[in-house]
């Protein structure tokens, strides 16, 4: 149990925002799954761009799970300022600053993790941030810009300093993409540095792992990211495990069944049928990629235009897989 402002938090388990994965109808079912905390998909701080579509659902908080953490990205204090006023307006009762993605075209606009490479430049974010809003402040980082350029512990103090409330690190630094091994020496030294909650994020796929890295970084809590697609009972496990020390067995194919289906219901509500239908064709290959005849069937899953259509597949995929014994 931790505390993000005057929240308290009761899983140390916390979903990683993801750009395109981490959208509402995701986040719900990952808090359903034991995540103690899920932040939302990235929103640009430009807030002439919020008309467009993807800006709409991404800013569509309605009935969401509280605490409701919405993470910004953007390199103009007074723009990022200005974004989280809205999205505390919107409902938001956490902001949270992205220096951590690693995408070319967020970096190009020097934003995400782009923005390491500026000290100044991110303690005027931050306090501009905090300033700006009474809601608590969170901020995503990487350990730095490259292996030569590892700033990552002067960034954590300057966020302390700023009013930051709490940090997650990926264990790799930007140029490192999503390559190689992520390391927790440079988490660990950070959470020692530092007295606000400190979030250990990279490479974490098992209730195991997450134990291992709480113990070697000391830190609050493990963010878990992509290992989560298509495998949202992650949260459970690692949160059971935490607690117990004892493994839960793995979700039978009925659960799998209902996971995905009442998933599935939620894509094409949130987003109705046309876009829903497109937007689920990643989820359900996510769910699938390690099951008996999950790429054959993808092929044929992806050419399905109708929501009625997606679901009678599913449901004929685990009946098939149910006659022919197939485990879980």
């Amino acid at each position: 149990m931790f505390h993000i402002g005057p929240y308290t938090i009761d899983s140390q388990v916390i979903l990683a925002p993801m750009a395109g994965v981490t959208d509402r109808p995701f986040r719900q079912l990952c808090k359903r799954m034991g995540a103690g905390l899920v932040v939302s998909e990235m929103v640009t701080s430009d807030t002439r761009l919020w008309k467009s579509r993807k800006s709409a659902y991404r800013l569509n908080h309605a009935g969401e799970v509280e605490p409701r953490s919405i993470q910004i990205a953007g390199g103009d204090p007074e723009m990022m300022a200005e974004a989280a006023i809205m999205n505390v307006q919107r409902g938001a009762q956490i902001i949270d600053i992205n220096m951590g993605c690693p995408a070319k075209k967020v970096c190009n606009k020097a934003a995400g993790s782009a923005l390491l490479k500026d000290e100044p430049l991110v303690r005027n974010i931050l306090s501009a941030v905090t300033a700006a809003v009474d809601v608590p402040v969170t901020l995503k980082i990487r350990t730095g810009w490259d292996s030569s350029n590892k700033n990552a512990l002067s960034i954590a103090r300057i966020a302390e300093d700023a009013g930051i409330q709490a940090l997650a690190v990926h264990g790799r630094t930007r140029s490192c993409g999503y390559k190689g091994e992520a390391e927790y020496d440079t988490i660990a030294s950070i959470n020692e540095a530092i007295s606000i909650p400190v979030f250990a994020n990279g490479d974490i796929t098992s209730p195991e792992k997450a134990q291992q890295v709480l113990n070697h970084t000391g830190c609050s809590a493990v963010m878990i990211g992509r290992a989560a697609q298509g495998k949202p009972w992650l949260f459970r496990e690692i949160d059971h495990y935490l607690r117990t020390g004892t493994i839960l067995p793995p979700p039978q194919l009925e659960e799998i069944r209902e996971i995905l289906l009442a998933h599935l219901h939620e894509l094409h509500s949130f987003y109705g049928d046309y876009l829903g239908v497109r937007i689920a064709r990643k989820h359900v290959g996510w769910y699938l990629q390690d099951k008996p005849d999950g790429k054959s069937f993808r092929k044929t899953f992806n050419i399905i235009e109708t929501a009625a259509e997606q679901a009678t597949s599913i449901e004929k995929y685990f009946d098939n897989a149910s006659n022919n014994g197939v485990a879980a």
